[in-house]
């Protein structure tokens, strides 16, 4: 059947995601969408010129690319312009931790290391999902010298990214992907990369079960970890470049996003960083088993589980607002802007999920994170009690901070 009676829409379903995915090997984001619609038009003009000589994507792709050889000698007003790949700042290796966790390393300075068109067989491959047909076809070379170029480069990835620690980890190179294009990555040494991914995975086997455990809960998901090279880098891949410094991690979904500890700015420190990856992975873990439970269970227990916080740093935080009475309700350890950090959100929460666990146990907490709004089941008591009997408790906490107060003020 001629490519003109198929359904135009099916073509576009199919090929326009891969098309923009390509796109962005060799611009920016934007005008890799902005082409990719002008090309879809072309495509729909010329579709009856198509003779079958080659894949249809490969077809689409050579509409694409002259599109954008043009726009960018009319930018740029040059003669020519080089359509090589355009380095990737940061693309990263997925490497299996357990069965529900995998951490991606950014392993942007092995793949620089590689050979020009090596890099461009990859990400052809692995980033757009081209055949190697269609790769050969794109690139003007044989499908066999396609493929031995991409096995080839994978191995020497291999050799780079390997030590004795973490051979085991690294034997397969399963997953690679472009995730941002924001400032240029830091050339951590290897050796430093390694550590990084040893603390990780060592912080995660000392409290990943416990925690499931406490939970009752298996995940039904992997999560995965992303270390992005520095606290500005990983601002500029979540949106917020102008996020304050004790901004450092996130979850999207069912991804972990940090910065690399190796340079976590003003605010932490390379062991902060490591064990954030557990609040982190908390949260993420209750909201695995209900995508509803209020900020202040899910943070507060993600700051329970990771211990970030010392007692000695939450009473020097709250002890004097405690005194003056200003705790802030369930509601408002709803926020969800930076003004959760300075209303001291985090030791708030820390010490309601303390209170629930020390005070009701591990039933209560269940029940809580399953059902939110199920205060008398959960704890025998409205929500306005257990409010209450929270503010009793951290006043009574800190009592004799406030009278210590006093004398030294005097």
């Amino acid at each position: 059947m001629s490519i003109i009676h198929h359904n135009i829409e099916d073509i576009y379903e199919q090929y326009y995601d891969r098309l923009r995915r390509f796109l962005t090997l060799k611009t920016d984001t934007q005008m890799a969408e902005d082409i990719t619609q002008q090309t879809f038009v072309k495509v729909i003009e010329n579709i009856h010129s198509f003779r079958g000589e080659s894949s249809l994507f490969t077809w689409i792709c050579t509409i694409g690319n002259n599109i954008l050889r043009n726009e960018l000698r009319r930018k740029y007003h040059t003669q020519e312009f080089n359509m090589d790949m355009y380095p990737h700042e940061h693309r990263f290796i997925s490497v299996d931790f357990t069965n529900n966790v995998e951490i991606r390393m950014d392993i942007h300075n092995a793949l620089q290391r590689l050979h020009r068109i090596d890099r461009e067989v990859i990400s052809l491959h692995l980033d757009i999902g081209c055949t190697f047909k269609e790769i050969s076809e794109l690139m003007g070379i044989r499908m066999s010298t396609a493929k031995n170029r991409f096995y080839r480069a994978l191995n020497k990835l291999r050799k780079d990214l390997e030590d004795k620690d973490v051979r085991h980890l690294m034997s397969i190179i399963d997953y690679i992907s472009v995730v941002n294009k924001g400032t240029a990555a830091i050339d951590h040494s290897r050796n430093d990369q390694e550590k990084v991914l040893r603390d990780i995975i060592s912080e995660l086997k000392t409290n990943v079960e416990r925690i499931h455990t406490r939970v009752r809960h298996q995940p039904t998901k992997r999560v995965t970890i992303e270390i992005y090279p520095n606290l500005p880098s990983f601002h500029i891949a979540v949106g917020e470049p102008d996020a304050p410094a004790w901004f450092m991690g996130m979850i999207e979904e069912d991804t972990i996003k940090i910065a690399s500890p190796l340079d976590p700015g003003p605010e932490h420190t390379y062991e902060s960083i490591i064990k954030s990856t557990i609040h982190l992975y908390t949260m993420w873990l209750v909201k695995d088993i209900n995508p509803k439970a209020p900020k202040w269970l899910y943070q507060g227990l993600g700051g329970y589980e990771a211990r970030l916080m010392t007692e000695d740093h939450i009473r020097d935080s709250i002890a004097a607002f405690v005194h003056q009475g200003k705790i802030p309700t369930l509601e408002k350890l709803e926020n969800n802007t930076w003004d959760f950090e300075t209303m001291k959100g985090f030791q708030y929460a820390f010490k309601l999920s303390e209170f629930v666990v020390t005070r009701y146990g591990e039933d209560a907490l269940n029940r809580i994170i399953r059902d939110p709004h199920d205060f008398a089941r959960a704890f025998q008591c409205s929500a306005l009690e257990f409010y209450d009997a929270w503010v009793i408790q951290l006043k009574d906490t800190y009592r004799d901070d406030h009278a210590i107060s006093r004398l030294t003020t005097r």
